[in-house]
C-alpha cells in the first residue's frame, strides 16, 4: 500500500505508519502540515483491510463538515494517494462512506451530547481527527465501545493545545499505562512541503499559535492576548490614501460600551484602523435605542475624514458593516434602515484572535492614534489562567468591546487581506 502513495515520505512517516499497526491507541500530533494527516491516513488505510468483520469502523471529527474536509477529500485525492483514492465513494452531506470495500460512519462530536451517537457500539476500528477538539465524555466513550479485543484499534491526530488539556494529562503524560503510542511531528517531517508555502505557514501564525502549530507546543495562553502589539510599529499619526473602505466592525452593547473600528486599505497596501465610534453608557449617563445607535454610526461615517485627499473631504461607505451576531435588534434596525453591506460578524473567537494577531504582528496593520477605546484595550487584553488550567482557551472578558468590533471586521474579510502579508519578512521574526 505504501507504494501506492505516489508523495514522498519521510522515516519518521514510515516508522510511525509500522509502528501504529500494534498499538491499540495512535496518536499523531504536531505542527500543522507536518505530514501527520497522511502518515495517520495510511496507517487507517492498513488497518481497515485487517479489520474484523464484526463491529463497525468510524472517522470522527468535530462536524460533519470538517471530516468531509480534512479525511474524505485527502482520501479521494490522486495527488495524495494514487490508485487507492478511486477506492474511495462518498455522497457528500451523508454518514457513511465506503473505503476499500468498507463502509465507514462518519460522526460529528462538536459536544458532549455526541457520545449518544456511539452509545451501545461495538467499534472495531476508530479514526479521530483532531482529537483536542473532541469532548472529553466523547473520548472516554468511544474507548469503551472499542471491544473486539485485541483487534480493536483507535487512530488519532491533533495539534497540540494548552499543557493541561484533558488529552495531555490524561492519556500522553500516561503513554504507557493506557497502551498509547505518541509521534510528534514538526514541519521537517513533511518533505513534500514548497519553502514557499513554509514561509506562508509561519506568517498564518503568531505568539500562542505559532507555538502550537508550528514549534508543536502544548503551551499555556497566558499574558496578553496581543503580545505581538507594537506602538512603535503598530500606532500612526499619518495615513495615506484609501484604495478600499473595506469594512466596519460593530461590538453592541446598551450597559456595556458600544464600539464601532472603521477599517481602510491603504495605497502602500497597508490594512488602517482609521477611525473608531464608542458610547459608553457609564460613562454618559444615559443609554441609546438601536434607532439612536444606528443615527450615530451613519453620522460618525459620514464625517469621517479621508486622508491622503486634498482639502477636508470626509464621508465613506465602507463595504461591509459586521455587526455582532447576537445583536439582532441592531441588525434589523440597520436592515429597516436599508443600510447596505450589513452582515453578521464571523464569531470564531480563537480564530478570530489569530487573525488580529496575524495582522498586528506582520505589521500590516496599523491603528490610527485617534482611535482611544482601541488603543487603550489592546495592551490589557489577556487570557483567563484559570480558564487555562481547565484547559480552555478563553480571553477574559473585561475592557474588550473594541478589541471585539476590530476582531468582527477583520476576521470576516481575512480572505480579502491575507495575501498582502509579507511573508519572507515575517517567518524570521514570528516566534
Amino acid at each position: 500500500m505504501l507504494r501506492d502513495v505516489p508523495l514522498p515520505l519521510s522515516p519518521r512517516q514510515v516508522a510511525s505508519i509500522v509502528e501504529a499497526q500494534d498499538a491499540p491507541i495512535a496518536l499523531w500530533s504536531g505542527a500543522v502540515s507536518s505530514g501527520k494527516t497522511i502518515a495517520s491516513l495510511i496507517a487507517f488505510l492498513i488497518r481497515l483491510t485487517l479489520a474484523p468483520d464484526h463491529g463497525l469502523i468510524v472517522v470522527i471529527g468535530r462536524t460533519l463538515q470538517t471530516i468531509e474536509r480534512n479525511i474524505i477529500d485527502p482520501l479521494q485525492s490522486r495527488h495524495l494517494f494514487g490508485p487507492l483514492a478511486a477506492h474511495v465513494h462518498h455522497t457528500t452531506g451523508a454518514t457513511t462512506a465506503t473505503i476499500l470495500g468498507r463502509t465507514v460512519h462518519l460522526i460529528g462530536a462538536s459536544d458532549a451530547r455526541a457520545e449518544g451517537r456511539i452509545r451501545g457500539s461495538t467499534i472495531a476500528l476508530a479514526y479521530v481527527d483532531e482529537a483536542t477538539l473532541v469532548p472529553h465524555a466523547f473520548w472516554m466513550m468511544l474507548l469503551s465501545r472499542l471491544r473486539v479485543g485485541s483487534q480493536s484499534r483507535l487512530l488519532a491526530t491533533t495539534n497540540p493545545d494548552g499543557p493541561f488539556h484533558w488529552l495531555r494529562k490524561e492519556f500522553i503524560l500516561r503513554a504507557a499505562e493506557v497502551g498509547l503510542t505518541n509521534w510528534h511531528f514538526t514541519l521537517d517531517d513533511n518533505p513534500s512541503l514548497d519553502p514557499g508555502f513554509v514561509r506562508r505557514l509561519k506568517a498564518q501564525y503568531i505568539g500562542l499559535w505559532y507555538r502550537r502549530f508550528i514549534l508543536g507546543e502544548w503551551c499555556l495562553a497566558s499574558g496578553a492576548v496581543y503580545d505581538m502589539f507594537d506602538e512603535a510599529r503598530n500606532v500612526v499619526d499619518l495615513m495615506p490614501y484609501m484604495r478600499r473602505w473595506t469594512a466596519v466592525g460593530v461590538d453592541y452593547g446598551t450597559v456595556n460600551p458600544f464600539s464601532a473600528v472603521l477599517i481602510g486599505h491603504g495605497e502602500d497596501d497597508h490594512l488602517y484602523a482609521v477611525s473608531e465610534y464608542r458610547h459608553d453608557s457609564t460613562a454618559a449617563h444615559r443609554q441609546l435605542t438601536d434607532a439612536e445607535y444606528s443615527r450615530n454610526v451613519r453620522q460618525w461615517l459620514a464625517n469621517v475624514r479621508r486622508p491622503g485627499e486634498h482639502g477636508a473631504a470626509r464621508g465613506v461607505r465602507p463595504e461591509w458593516i459586521f455587526v455582532d451576531p447576537s445583536a439582532a435588534s441592531f441588525m434589523n434596525q440597520l436592515w429597516t434602515e436599508r443600510v447596505p453591506g450589513i452582515s453578521p460578524a464571523i464569531n470564531d473567537v480563537l480564530d478570530g484572535i489569530r487573525s488580529v494577531g496575524v495582522a498586528l504582528g506582520s505589521g500590516l496593520l496599523r491603528i490610527h492614534r485617534s482611535c482611544e477605546g482601541l488603543l487603550g484595550e489592546l495592551p490589557g487584553y489577556a487570557w483567563d489562567e484559570k480558564a487555562a488550567e481547565r484547559g480552555e482557551d478563553k480571553p477574559l472578558k473585561v475592557d474588550d468591546h473594541s478589541a471585539d468590533a476590530l476582531r468582527y471586521a477583520l476576521h470576516s474579510t481575512a480572505h480579502e487581506w491575507r495575501h498582502l502579508i509579507k511573508y519572507e519578512e515575517v517567518s524570521g521574526a514570528a516566534a
